[in-house]
């Protein structure tokens, strides 16, 4: 049974949302059946790469006076997740992440890098925005880091695979993250509870069951 997961790496609900769903399927009983996959999803495309600022600055900047201390109200979310959690981090341009996602794929090891980025940005404050950055985050995921590094150094790696993602997000009606499909019948959109996970695992794998025997 596949799950596909459309987020971004920078997305606190994502974060957090991704967190619970693995909570759910560690007590799935078919967990080793369920392919998990992750799809790209940008919030913000226009970004220049390289471009970065405070989290704290850009929510100000879109939000107004509330924006100074929404992330401090998600942190205690996120804590209360048992998830480190830093306000002081910054953000910037994803999509050299996501195209890195697709090469890990590829590799085997795209959910560690997915979990090693989000952790890394959000956690330890690091940054998702640099090739160096990227380059040691790959490597610590288990990637090739000279392979890596190709990966990064030619924008059009992978870029139709992030755009056919977004795209297909749109199709889907997804408006925002992190929106989670299981075989591509079911769908789960935003970071919700724990039992809301396990419940939407259950009845896609009866229900796929049943097709199966239907099938034959």
């Amino acid at each position: 049974m596949r799950v596909e997961i459309w987020s971004d790496l920078v997305c606190p609900w994502c974060y957090i949302g991704i967190t619970r769903f693995e909570r759910a399927l560690a007590d799935f009983e078919h967990a080793a059946d369920v392919e998990v996959v992750h799809r790209s999803f940008e919030l913000d495309p226009s970004r220049a790469a390289g471009a970065t600022e405070r989290v704290t600055d850009m929510l100000t900047a879109k939000y107004g006076p509330r924006g100074a201390t929404m992330d401090g109200e998600v942190a205690e979310l996120a804590r209360g997740e048992g998830l480190g959690y830093r306000t002081d981090r910054e953000v910037g341009s994803t999509l050299d992440a996501h195209r890195l996602l697709h090469f890990a794929r590829e590799h085997g090891v795209q959910h560690h890098l997915a979990k090693r980025l989000f952790t890394a940005h959000f956690a330890e404050g690091a940054s998702l925005f640099t090739t160096e950055a990227l380059v040691t985050l790959a490597k610590e995921a288990g990637l090739d880091p000279v392979e890596a590094r190709g990966v990064l150094e030619d924008p059009q790696a992978y870029l139709d695979a992030v755009r056919a993602d977004q795209g297909e997000a749109s199709r889907l009606g997804a408006t925002g993250v992190p929106f989670f499909v299981i075989e591509r019948k079911y769908g789960v959109s935003g970071a919700q509870p724990v039992e809301t996970f396990r419940e939407a695992l259950a009845t896609a794998w009866t229900d796929s069951r049943a097709q199966d025997r239907q099938s034959r």
